[in-house]
């Protein structure tokens, strides 16, 4: 069942997904017919791969290294009639292109990208800023946009807009709305894609032909992404390749896809045949970002733009051309997640370094019980001890143990509290909870939720109360996810002084316990945390089974974490729809779940999400560490009453 998943072929503009291809071709300096040839190539294998629209080089009908050849009229020619070549071949497949081509104007010579789409050039939109130093000679050739005194031309006696307030709107997808600079034009201090994202465009698009010296592959690689960034949008880079003349210097083909920040596909370097990389843009998440982003909705528009429509005439396609990771917390590579446990370790620290400085607090009580999250709240309280130079015997660790704790939670609690040195102190909580059942009148035999929840209950008086007792604060233990679901006892462990892994997912939990197991703690302490990561997650409220283990696994309840982290990611950081958030749980999960059981769970999750929100809606105190973040003091404000019907109805039928 899970491999027919990754089968099942998904309209992606339904999704508000667009796949785009960036093009670095083989070419021949002024021979406009082989270029053409290479572009036909470049767009058959586009279209095999479901592309909607390619991308090619600055001046890449021609060459960019033509120099004074550029003056050739016959050059001009063989240039205008491949571009009618190129609209009839965007009719026949059924795609978009962007070329770059010299385009003569009343005139003056003009460094042009053409806009081809549906059989017709859609637009041609001339470079603004012309490079005229060191190796650049660009304004011998080239007049600038800023010259242009006309807002059409005529190819083969049609008129084209001509000019650079073109933008290219999608008729059969309204969230593509495409903007087009060219090389320079982005280096410039104010390019054009800001002008043009902040007047909608969500597809910003680069013909460019950038030499390749020491190191600027680098800078160029942060010059898109950050683009993409800046402008909430995605960002296509095509660049001029090897075949350029190599008479001063030297075209590595390095064209790139960006978005928001990260680059999605980028080519191959110094490669002398033809090139191409795609990927699907979220161009329905860009939307999104930019709706809530209040400094981008309140930037001015400066820049009044004609709108150019076009078709992209999506196609089926089997599998996404993106990342969508498993664990989308998680640095997928071992020296970026060591590097962001390191990040996120100081941030907690440092917050609860704040609190208690501020409290001039020198003692703390925490409840460990040998599961992950308190060992976590443990190490970092242990170090933030030492960075305020407290004594560690500061640190009141109360083991409570009661019906359904185990021989190894309990003996790993009590283990890693003596060996950091924290005052250890056992408080049993059997009697206390069978007292407070029969003052109730409860059948202790009766395995329900008052069961369950008077247990954690007592064991935040007793934390409560022992901070009154030695002058502390109890340090709150309960992680984002837990959060997310609800899965915590309201005024029980759901309450602290300050809670330390409140902004920390359960899946990224372990990796950071790991962690310290190996960068922080040695030795035995190192061998017991270890143990603690393969323990399995349960909150020990039932008693163990006949041979002393646990019994009560979490995630055969509430379902996995994995899970439940993937869609508390695409639901809150991302603001999908739920069958939006199910066919990218399919692509992420095809080898893992059936999507019966996907679906099982994230009705699950949403039911629980929005069942629990009233716990969220009075949380302690504790800090953000990432994009996602359930304080109503900071990220996520909710109604506690809101219904969840409008999205599990989506999910209805999709079985």
């Amino acid at each position: 069942m899970a491999e027919l998943i990754s089968k099942t072929a998904i309209n992606i503009a339904d999704f508000g997904l667009v796949r785009i291809g960036v093009a670095t071709p083989e070419i021949r300096v002024a021979d406009v017919d082989f270029n053409l040839a290479q572009i036909r190539k470049i767009v058959d294998n586009a279209q095999q791969n479901q592309c909607q629209l390619v991308l090619f080089p600055e001046l890449s009908l021609t060459g960019y290294t033509c120099a004074d050849l550029f003056f050739q009229h016959q050059l001009q020619c063989h240039v205008e009639d491949a571009l009618l070549k190129l609209e009839q071949l965007s009719a026949a497949e059924n795609i978009s292109l962007v070329v770059g081509a010299p385009v003569s104007v009343s005139g003056r010579l003009f460094n042009c990208a053409a806009f081809i789409s549906g059989g017709q050039i859609c637009g041609l939109v001339p470079k603004s800023f012309l490079p005229n130093s060191g190796e650049f000679y660009e304004q011998r050739w080239f007049c600038s946009a800023f010259e242009s005194t006309v807002s059409h031309v005529e190819i083969c006696s049609r008129p084209v807009p001509f000019g650079t307030d073109l933008l290219f709107q999608a008729d059969d997808f309204p969230g593509a709305l495409i903007g087009i600079e060219i090389c320079e034009d982005a280096w410039s201090v104010a390019p054009p894609s800001g002008a043009q994202a902040l007047a909608g465009a969500t597809l910003l698009l680069n013909l460019s032909a950038s030499p390749e010296i020491l190191g600027k592959h680098a800078y160029r690689r942060a010059l898109v992404a950050s683009q993409s960034a800046r402008c909430l949008a995605a960002y296509a880079y095509s660049s001029a390749g090897p075949n350029e003349s190599s008479t001063d210097l030297v075209f590595s083909g390095h064209s790139l896809i960006a978005e928001n920040g990260q680059i999605l596909a980028e080519t191959k370097r110094f490669q002398f045949d033809n090139q191409l990389e795609f990927a699907d843009i979220d161009l329905e998440r860009l939307i999104g970002e930019r709706q809530r982003n209040s400094t981008f909705t309140s930037g001015p528009q400066s820049q009044i733009f004609r709108i150019q429509p076009f078709n992209l005439h999506p196609q089926p396609v089997v599998k996404l051309q993106r990342t969508v990771l498993k664990a989308p917390f998680v640095p997928p590579e071992d020296d970026e997640r060591a590097a962001r446990c390191r990040e996120i370790f100081q941030l907690q620290t440092s917050g609860l370094m704040k609190r208690l400085r501020h409290t001039r607090s020198q003692k703390v009580v925490i409840g460990l019980s040998g599961g992950l999250d308190s060992t976590l709240a443990l190490l970092v309280t242990v170090k933030v001890f030492d960075r305020l130079g407290l004594d560690r015997k500061g640190i009141v660790a109360l083991t409570m143990p009661g019906f359904g704790t185990t021989i190894r939670t309990r003996g790993n609690a009590e283990a890693l509290a003596e060996l950091l040195g924290a005052d250890l102190r056992v408080v049993s909580i059997d009697k206390a909870v069978e007292q407070h059942f029969s003052d109730i009148g409860h059948d202790s035999e009766l395995h329900d939720i008052t069961y369950e929840n008077s247990q954690a209950r007592e064991r935040t008086q007793i934390l409560m109360d022992v901070a009154n007792q030695v002058g502390g604060l109890v340090i709150g233990t309960g992680d984002l996810s837990e959060l997310a679901l609800g899965w915590c006892t309201y005024n029980g462990d759901h309450m602290s002084m300050y809670a330390v892994n409140c902004g920390v997912p359960k899946t990224l939990v372990r990796y950071l316990v790991d962690w310290c197991s190996k960068e922080e703690f040695t030795g035995r302490i190192s061998s017991v945390l270890e143990d603690v990561c393969a323990t399995p997650v349960s909150p020990e409220l039932l008693p163990p089974n006949a041979d002393g283990h646990i019994d009560q696994i979490t995630e055969e309840v509430v379902g996995p974490y994995e899970l439940h982290d993937f869609f508390l990611y695409q639901v809150v950081r991302m603001h999908f729809s739920p069958r939006k958030v199910l066919m990218l749980a399919e692509q992420a999960f095809a080898a893992d779940y059936p999507r019966h059981e996907l679906l099982k769970w994230l009705r699950r999750f949403y039911q629980r999400f929005f069942s629990q929100q009233f716990k969220r809606s009075c949380l302690p105190d504790g800090p953000k560490v990432g994009t996602v973040a359930l304080s109503p003091r900071g990220d996520w404000r909710m109604p506690s009453d809101a219904s969840a019907d409008l999205w599990l109805s989506q999910l209805e039928g999709l079985e």
